[in-house]
């Protein structure tokens, strides 16, 4: 990392390799930039990998699957990835709701379709479905403008007052804080609209009756009739190189195996990085830090350059709740009871609308779920090029509480719940079981350090750790207190999910420091970034 005794410089060193530190690096090598990536693990990606770990010929993502935010995100989306090998591929149908009684709800990409499976749980259902979804429609493309770009998204909530009469920003901002227990029950008759809402919602740390919750699955259920739930093909692990291959084109540099120690800090200002393995690199201009807020300011930076109220704050973080992931080969594709359930790429089960908020209280308790909600990825389903002919590449992940420690006797009686609930649902999964491999909390962490006791959207997703707020009161904004220093992480605004919002606001901010107003528009002019600076009515 040394040169002829002189510390190695570059314009920017990104801390991290995950989704949003590829972003960043993308970002600022298209603007002529001298970029350093330096990344702990042996490969890019961060929860963005995949592996055969399970059995020869299986595919399994290590963590992330499913990347509706990534397709919907225009900074993604404008990088044109499919140039760097990248290719979506898609299962039949979105997501599936299998209830223990045998029935199934089930979301496709077209709205009238879900409106007529929804229709006969309840008459009336299937309008319920549409109202919803006309509302989605009038305001899309503002609406992820102000999603994916940095707090206040002005121009863009601009352009939702231009789309909307004074009612529809009442129903829109009621949208934003209701609760999907409540949203499910007084828009449907039946049990099928609240599941496909609730258990949407569900992928995040909300519980049914949190507010924010309707907003949160409302948003994942029209995504996925709008760009659907897409995966890579040949695995996650294709999503992150091509976002690696793309910055290698525009001169940025990747190290892998190269934790960071410590942020330098001189005159208020950070100037470079320490390397756990010995040695620095300095840099000119800016360091983005793809990890998690705490680690960066407790455990990366020299204690005098955190104000105390930074400290004070990072005293009430609070983490999204610990994750339980169970990957398997199977021999056959599952055996559902519940009509339309096999061409789902995503399925929810282990419970009922009651079960959801039932799962839910006991993780707030601090008590594990005797009945666990399971998220249940068919990989195979949905890219035939994960496991061999005939067979399926599977996973299921659960939250539980954090803290546990997850000794091995208390891991395998929760793996048996897990196995339990598929069962219900899929009589004689069990016996087309070839191969298993179990995720606790601590591997994942282990397998990536920004997913820290298994919480896997770096920091709660509740109203009170959000906007301004993410991830102390007062940010809610890339900059950090240290001049030069940029949060890219999903502690950071607009939070978790493969978007890459957070790295692309990390180095937008970084480009702005360097080059405010219309210096930093000159510099993007003509690159990916150019539809993102655009006017979102002109840009879509």
């Amino acid at each position: 990392m040394q040169t002829g005794g002189h510390p190695e410089t570059v314009d920017a060193v990104v801390i991290g390799a995950g989704p949003n530190g590829l972003v960043a690096a993308n970002a600022l090598a298209d603007a002529g930039w001298s970029v350093l990536v330096l990344e702990a693990q042996d490969s890019v990606g961060g929860a963005v990998r995949s592996a055969e770990i399970v059995a020869p010929g299986y595919v399994t993502d290590l963590f992330s699957a499913f990347y509706p935010l990534a397709q919907a995100s225009p900074v993604i989306r404008d990088l044109h990835l499919e140039e760097h090998g990248l290719r979506w591929r898609h299962a039949p149908s979105v997501v599936g709701h299998a209830f223990p009684d045998g029935r199934a709800a089930v979301l496709h990409r077209s709205p009238e379709d879900t409106a007529a499976g929804l229709e006969e749980f309840h008459p009336g259902d299937g309008e319920a479905w549409l109202a919803l979804h006309r509302q989605w429609s009038r305001v899309r493309g503002p609406l992820l403008d102000a999603l994916f770009t940095p707090f206040p998204p002005v121009r863009a909530m601009l352009s939702v007052l231009r789309t909307q009469r004074a009612a529809g920003l009442v129903d829109l901002a009621r949208l934003g804080v209701v609760p999907v227990r409540r949203l499910g029950s007084e828009s449907f008759g039946g049990d099928g609209g609240p599941a496909l809402l609730s258990g949407n919602a569900m992928h995040s740390d909300l519980p049914p009756d949190g507010a924010g919750s309707g907003f949160f699955g409302w948003l994942l259920c029209m995504l996925g009739q709008d760009v659907g739930f897409p995966v890579p093909e040949g695995g996650a692990g294709v999503l992150a190189e091509s976002l690696r291959r793309r910055a290698e084109k525009h001169g940025a540099e990747f190290r892998t195996g190269s934790p960071v120690s410590s942020v330098m800090v001189r005159g208020g200002r950070a100037v470079g990085v320490e390397l756990a393995g010995g040695g620095t690199v300095r840099a000119r201009r800016a360091v983005l830090a793809d990890v998690v807020a705490p680690a960066l300011y407790r455990d990366l930076l020299p204690a005098d350059a955190v104000p105390e109220r930074v400290r004070r704050d990072l005293d009430r973080f609070e983490w999204d709740g610990a994750t339980i992931k169970v990957n398997w080969a199977l021999d056959s594709p599952v055996p559902w009871s519940g009509a339309g359930l096999d061409g789902a790429g995503t399925v929810h089960l282990g419970v009922d609308n009651d079960g959801l908020l039932e799962a839910a209280k006991d993780i707030s308790l601090g008590r594990v779920p005797e009945r666990p909600f399971l998220l249940f990825g068919q990989m195979t389903t949905a890219d035939p090029s994960r496991s061999p002919a005939g067979t399926e590449s599977a996973w299921a992940y659960t939250h539980v509480p954090s803290g546990m420690g997850w000794q091995a006797d208390d891991l395998a009686k929760h793996v048996d719940r897990m196995r339990s609930a598929v069962e219900e649902v899929a009589p004689g999964f069990t016996d087309h079981v070839v191969g298993e491999h179990v995720q606790s909390p601590q591997l994942l962490e282990e397998w990536d350090a920004n997913l820290v006791g298994g919480a896997i959207n770096g920091g709660t997703s509740g109203l009170h750790q959000q906007l301004f707020m993410r991830p102390t009161p007062g940010l809610g904004r890339p900059e950090t207190p240290v001049a030069g220093l940029f949060l890219a992480s999903a502690s950071a605004h607009p939070g978790g999910g493969v978007h890459g919002a957070c790295g692309w606001n990390a180095a937008r901010a970084a480009l702005a420091a360097e080059r405010p107003g219309r210096a930093l528009r000159r510099a993007l002019v003509g690159t990916a970034w150019d539809r993102v600076l655009r006017d979102p009515e002109r840009g879509r």
